[in-house]
């Protein structure tokens, strides 16, 4: 593309000028596209940015430039474009990648400086992994690359393994195929959290060259290292290690949604045992479009990506469906209702598997003997509370006071002593059980689903059975989390606003009961039912949680901090009741549930 003279460049700030004027653009996209034209450190990028607007693209214009992509709950996260501040391309996967960079290796007593990086199947995603290489190399950072497709959860045990000064994974989760994403890790292998995040994010803004060396210099020369083999191998072992002896009597339908999951899921379930596994065809391979699962979105918190898993299962007689996200951090699992696998199945809740594992990691801990008073299980504020009452019944710590976030779990992992650290468990369907990462794991809860699975099997039981009895003796949990898209600069101060309310003026109804409580986790206040207020002591963030008049059941309220949307997280509860109609309970939970997110988004379009 040809070099932009002064004149060129006035000429397409005069349409730039009349484009805001206009009412084409919007100012927060003329002032950013209006740097893009202007300074230095964006000239790569000038001709291009010109183009558009001589072109007219206003709407591709605003989508692009509305604002700066923000670093989130795991980092960077948004849809690909060639241009923009608000998108992923190689100038802000790049500008990441120097900030961070930049902050390591500024940090006092830095010493050795070594990057782990990782990406996943998703369009562009070799490309920007290798970009990130060559300026974490030119930065003078050895680099431990993994070739090829590989996971979220590995990338952070890599950083450990390597003893990496930090991490990098390039992936979107679960997001549509438009989407890539940064994250950044830190020495531990989680997550960055304060003050290494806030700090990241300083330098990052303030990037204006970016350096490289060329990925096969850098290879040459000993300063990109790739390591896929040693990292991979290391890594199922780590894994393995978390297994526990059982029947091994069971058939696997696995589904790795166009993802990565294959290259560790199925060496490790064989390493564990199981030789009735069969990988799910139409979502075997690697591809960024997700060509086969509903809406082109891989995501195992939805349901219906379990429809032609469980129809397939069917028709072969597998005796549990399970998927990952395409960075396979996350799992999703479909099984039967009943032992009887031609009878009717159905999915399992991201707190459901967690409250599962609980119970079996324990169950096995403690016959085993390696459990005591002093070890702990660990989520967050958002996840169910059966947890922590299965926790409680084994005579173990349950850590919960956490916001959103398995970077939080990694961290107190680390506060509380790993030693002790049992299982770590999100709503969102993530988990870890052992100390080899920092980050939850699809491989390893893969693994000891199975496991338990197999176990229930061996009894004349399915997973749902299992799981009735866990509300037998806890009490019924049904929740429910539900998303509001909030896109856009128009759509963020809807979401602002939308938080205001809650805080200032919340409903005093939902689903017939009783509002008696609010707690501000921004502010850390808490309203009591006669509306007066008093300080509490807890992790601070932008989110929400009203008690709701009947015991144990609540509403949490928070803006996603990687998507642009509000989430509502709905939790039931009735307790345990000798001789209770437990179907009875559960419709009644449903029903409530339903009504929770008729009068919640009403509220919201209020």
């Amino acid at each position: 593309m040809r070099r932009m003279t002064h004149t060129d460049t006035n000429a397409a700030l005069t349409i730039l000028s009349a484009a805001e004027s206009g009412g084409r653009l919007t100012s927060s996209a003329a002032a950013n596209i209006r740097n893009w034209l202007t300074q230095s450190r964006y000239e790569e990028y000038r001709a291009e940015v010109a183009e558009h607007l001589t072109s007219g693209k206003f709407t591709e214009l605003n989508a692009a430039f509305w604002n700066v992509i923000p670093f989130g709950t795991g980092g960077r996260r948004g849809a690909m474009y060639a241009i923009g501040s608000a998108v992923m391309n190689a100038r802000t996967v790049g500008e990441s990648a120097q900030g961070l960079a930049d902050y390591f290796r500024g940090r006092k007593g830095a010493g050795k400086l070594a990057c782990a990086i990782a990406h996943d199947t998703r369009h562009q995603s070799p490309q920007f992994a290798r970009l990130c290489a060559e300026i974490m190399s030119a930065a003078g950072y050895t680099v431990y690359f993994l070739e090829g497709f590989r996971s979220t959860p590995e990338l952070s045990f890599a950083v450990r393994y390597k003893q990496c000064t930090c991490g990098i994974m390039i992936t979107a989760s679960h997001n549509p195929p438009a989407d890539n994403g940064f994250k950044a890790y830190g020495p531990t292998g989680g997550q960055l959290v304060p003050p290494d995040d806030k700090g990241v994010i300083a330098r990052v803004m303030e990037v204006d060259r970016i350096e490289r060396v060329p990925f096969e210099e850098g290879v040459r020369t000993g300063k990109i290292v790739v390591c896929t083999e040693q990292v991979d191998q290391a890594y199922h072992a780590a894994v393995l290690e978390q297994s526990f002896a059982g029947s091994r009597d069971l058939t696997i339908l696995y589904s790795p949604l166009h993802g990565v999951g294959s290259a560790a899921i199925l060496p490790v379930l064989k390493g564990a045992g199981f030789n009735d596994v069969h990988e799910f065809g139409p979502h075997a391979k690697p591809d960024g479009d997700f060509p086969n699962v509903p809406g082109h979105v891989s995501n195992p918190e939805n349901a219906a990506v379990f429809d032609a898993l469980i129809a397939e299962a069917k028709t072969t007689g597998a005796d549990v469906a399970m998927a990952t996200d395409p960075d396979c951090d996350r799992l999703g699992v479909a099984a039967p209702v009943t032992a009887d696998i031609s009878g009717p199945w159905t999915t399992l809740t991201g707190n459901q598997i967690g409250a599962l594992l609980t119970d079996f990691v324990l169950q096995r801990r403690l016959a085993a003997g390696t459990l005591s008073s002093r070890h702990y299980v660990v989520k967050t504020l958002v996840t169910t509370e059966l947890i922590r009452r299965i926790a409680n019944a084994y005579d173990v710590r349950c850590l919960g006071n956490l916001q959103v976030g398995f970077k939080w779990i990694g961290l107190t992992m680390d506060e509380a002593g790993p030693d002790l650290f049992v299982l770590g468990t999100e709503e969102s369907h993530g988990y870890l059980v052992g100390q080899y990462a920092r980050d939850k794991d699809g491989v390893v809860a893969t693994m000891l689903l199975a496991e338990l699975a197999a176990a229930a099997k061996a009894e004349g039981q399915s997973l749902h059975q299992r799981l009735d009895g866990l509300f037998k003796r806890f009490g019924c949990h049904q929740e429910k989390t539900i998303s509001l898209t909030m896109p856009g600069e128009q759509g963020m101060e809807d979401m602002q606003r939308l938080m205001v309310r809650f805080r200032e003026k919340p409903p005093q109804v939902l689903a017939d009961a009783k509002v008696v409580g609010m707690r501000d986790y921004l502010h850390l206040i808490q309203t009591d039912p006669e509306g007066d207020e008093q300080s509490f002591d807890g992790p601070r963030g932008d989110m929400v949680i009203l008690e709701l008049s009947a015991m144990g059941n609540y509403v949490a309220v928070r803006p996603s901090g990687t998507e642009p949307k509000v989430k509502f997280y709905m939790f039931t509860y009735h307790p345990p009741e000798d001789g209770a109609d437990l179907a009875a309970t559960k419709n009644m939970l449903a029903e409530r549930l339903t009504s929770l997110e008729h009068d919640l988004r009403k509220y919201a379009a209020g």
